[in-house]
């Protein structure tokens, strides 16, 4: 519409971003940009381009992500392939849906039903006078441990997650819908609204109020996933009204929108303790 091409990218992991530069070098060819600074010392910063190049083969995609290595010595190339995401459902009548028999997916005793993603990562969640605390604590000397997320064994279609949530103070965490789409559970009380706030679908859609309470209180969350659109009630206050998720977030299992998956807790960020786990599934 500007006259220009221009595109927000989700990359590897973290955010979506605007791309530093996009443009078509032939009929069949997109290169895409990104330009970013990497701490290399206390005194020192370098500028490093990573760049995609991607082609248009039959029905879907084929290209190549290339940056510098971090020591210098060399790139770094990944191949990949793309295929155009389905068209976004019409937004759903949410008063018509009919739900299944509601699911315990944490029982307050163990962590039956749960595992890690990663078995080679260290598991920091454990259950505390009936609560599922992840603790990732680093020791003051040594190797840096690796904690890892879990995953509900069970995988999800569309559904309605109930959830109470304990986060201290500049702690952070994730509560995954599907493995794809991350409800932020963070720190964020008394900041101003943003798109990585808690109970923002992370990076993607900004909550419409600031509903939290100070860290360490219990909080609660009423998630609705129902043809890609998500409603959030935080706190009794609904910040997202059933608007549609363009894509997954970072950190996601997958890119396949229309396949079932599980609910995976972030587990390698910080401290933060889960209660009355509660998913009813939309039939």
């Amino acid at each position: 519409d500007q006259g220009f091409l221009d595109a927000e990218l989700l990359w590897i992991g973290g955010s979506v971003l605007p791309v530093s530069h996009i443009y078509l070098a032939d009929d069949q060819t997109l290169v895409v940009t990104r330009t970013y600074e990497i701490k290399k010392s206390e005194d020192r910063t370098h500028t490093s381009t990573m760049t995609l190049r991607i082609m248009k083969v039959d029905d879907g995609l084929q290209g190549t992500m290339t940056g510098p290595k971090w020591d210098g010595t060399g790139e770094s190339v990944t191949s990949f392939t793309g295929k155009r995401m389905p068209s976004m459902p019409d937004k759903p009548d949410l008063s018509k849906i009919t739900y299944g028999e509601p699911i315990e997916l944490f029982n307050g005793k163990d962590l039956t039903g749960w595992e890690l993603i990663n078995p080679k990562s260290k598991n920091g969640f454990k259950v505390i006078d009936g609560n599922l605390v992840n603790d990732p604590v680093q020791p003051t000397e040594g190797e840096h441990i690796s904690y890892g997320n879990i995953r509900t064994e069970q995988e999800f279609e569309d559904f309605n997650l109930k959830l109470e949530v304990n986060v201290p103070e500049g702690n952070n965490s994730g509560v995954y819908l599907r493995g794809l789409y991350e409800i932020q559970v963070v720190d964020s009380y008394g900041k101003a609204l943003d798109p990585h706030n808690m109970g923002a679908v992370y990076s993607r859609i900004t909550p419409s109020e600031a509903a939290e309470k100070p860290p360490g209180e219990w909080q609660s969350l009423d998630i609705t996933l129902v043809d890609r659109h998500v409603t959030v009630l935080f706190n009794g206050k609904k910040i997202i009204d059933n608007e549609p998720v363009l894509g997954p977030t970072g950190g996601a299992m997958s890119a396949d929108v229309l396949a079932a998956g599980p609910i995976y807790l972030q587990g390698d960020h910080g401290n933060v303790s889960y209660r009355n786990m509660v998913l009813t599934p939309i039939e």
